[in-house]
């Protein structure tokens, strides 16, 4: 996927001045965006130019019953696809989530809030097929060689005291039923710990099934995972299974479970509490064998003080609190994962370059990584693009890095280490974070999607470092 703001971009849709003006603000930022006004013509673009993500209208030519999607999922199955709709349907949610479509949003739509959603599904990109069944993907997020057949050992990449108590936690938990919560930062490979943690379980053989509290809209939340019997609201034409479903004696992935509704919640706590539910419609519940575990970047602690999350749910779901550290926190593991991104591209692209300088891995060994392993990936593929010779030299590495390292990479180079490291990182992380809200005007949105961390993300390490974005303000 691109670094930073860059990406190719299909926007498809059959409002004129929607297609126009989004495209062109998203041009604006920085993507390489081109448009189609049907299904037919998407199609023709998808098959002459390659794109990072597509940005697809229900309610248009060629789409109405999603062959778009379809199409899409069956022959670009690489490709991330956002939903956005002014038609909101049953139908259409429960078959976007069964697609695993990236994200889901209702017109109007917020350009703030769109661009939101395209930073997260372009960076989520790099967990390799996100929600899809493991081991699809091979390598992600410091998690590799995900086949169940593979001890937890050796998928996890790294030689950390940090990552050793995370291996050693995960080994722990794995055989028990009991529910986990996985917290962390943005970036750091929350997903892949939890298809860990199943694979390594008695459940293994069984489904593993993402659901994305984000993408399911809150009025249909009991549909998309209980599912509804034939005639229980005008359109139910027929019985249908909810996601929960293909889910029996499996794990069940709440991803993002810290933007789950308040209404939503509470069915979450009974479904947790009597492992039954009932489908809509119906009068006799289900029963159902799962193991629940669920992520989050946000603080559910903090959420659940100022009433933004229950607390009966929070302590029915964190059974096993797992935190999986920053990779700021795990500077021993920094080459070793960008040599084993190095190896990878080199082998998938045939990139000239099969190793890094000196001065390219203090650089990458002294930056600080606000976007985690999840940035480290995007930098590599980015420096295997563009180096030029069989190593990947200081220049091939982006200019935010080098200013993010810039401090105490002089110190290493020179010989001269300072007395203190963390001293040395917290003043390249404050340089960083100062340098972000200087070139967006103190505009947290954009400088949350530059860093690629979220917007909450990006307030704690202000508050951490005593910055106040109004400061950078016109």
């Amino acid at each position: 996927m691109p670094q930073g703001d860059h990406g190719r971009i299909l926007l498809a849709d059959d409002e004129p001045l929607y297609l126009r003006t989004t495209a062109e603000l998203l041009r604006r930022i920085g993507f390489d965006c081109r448009t189609a006004v049907d299904a037919e013509g998407a199609v023709r673009l998808l098959s002459r130019e390659p794109f990072d993500l597509m940005i697809v209208d229900l309610n248009m030519p060629g789409n109405l019953d999603l062959e778009l999607l379809n199409a899409g999922r069956r022959d670009y199955p690489d490709v991330p696809i956002i939903v956005v709709t002014g038609a909101p349907s049953l139908r259409s949610a429960i078959d976007s989530v069964r697609l695993r479509i990236a994200d889901y949003l209702l017109k109007p739509v917020k350009f703030e809030d769109l661009v939101s959603s395209v930073r997260r599904t372009l960076t989520g990109r790099i967990f390799g097929d996100r929600g899809l069944p493991f081991p699809r993907s091979q390598i992600a997020d410091g998690l590799s060689l995900a086949s169940e057949a593979v001890p937890i050992e050796q998928r996890l990449l790294g030689e950390s005291q940090p990552l050793r108590d995370l291996l050693d936690l995960v080994r722990r938990a794995a055989p028990s039923d009991a529910s986990v919560l996985i917290t962390g930062e943005s970036g750091t490979g929350k997903e892949l710990v939890a298809q860990a943690l199943h694979y390594a379980s008695g459940r293994k053989s069984a489904p593993f099934v993402t659901i994305d509290c984000t993408a399911i809209p809150e009025s249909l939340f009991e549909s998309v995972l209980f599912g509804h019997a034939k005639g229980a609201f005008t359109g139910a034409l027929a019985d249908q299974p909810g996601l929960l479903k293909g889910a029996t004696g499996g794990t069940v992935f709440l991803d993002e479970i810290g933007e789950l509704p308040s209404s939503s919640q509470s069915k979450l706590l009974r479904l947790i509490q009597h492992s039954t539910f009932t489908p809509v419609g119906q009068a006799n519940p289900v029963s159902i064998d799962v193991r629940f575990v669920a992520a989050t970047n946000r603080d559910l602690e903090d959420e659940v003080r100022r009433e933004r999350f229950r607390l009966d749910l929070f302590y029915r779901l964190a059974v096993v609190p797992i935190v999986v550290p920053p990779l700021r926190n795990r500077a021993e593991d920094v080459v070793i994962l960008a040599r084993h991104f190095l190896h990878l591209f080199q082998a998938s692209r045939g990139g000239v370059a099969s190793e890094f300088s000196p001065d390219a891995i203090a650089y990458l060994r002294n930056y600080p990584w606000p976007g985690n392993i999840r940035e480290l990936r995007n930098v590599v593929e980015r420096a295997v693009t563009l180096a030029r010779g069989p190593m990947i030299e200081r220049d091939d590495l982006p200019a935010a890095l080098i200013r993010g390292a810039g401090n105490s990479t002089r110190h290493e180079t020179t010989g001269r280490l300072p007395s203190c490291r963390t001293q040395t990182l917290d003043q390249a992380d404050r340089e960083y974070l100062v340098e972000l809200l200087r070139t967006s005007g103190g505009n947290i949105s954009q400088a949350a999607v530059a860093a690629g961390v979220t917007r909450q993300g990006l307030y704690k390490l202000l508050q951490k470092y005593g910055i106040t974005p109004a400061e950078f303000r016109a």
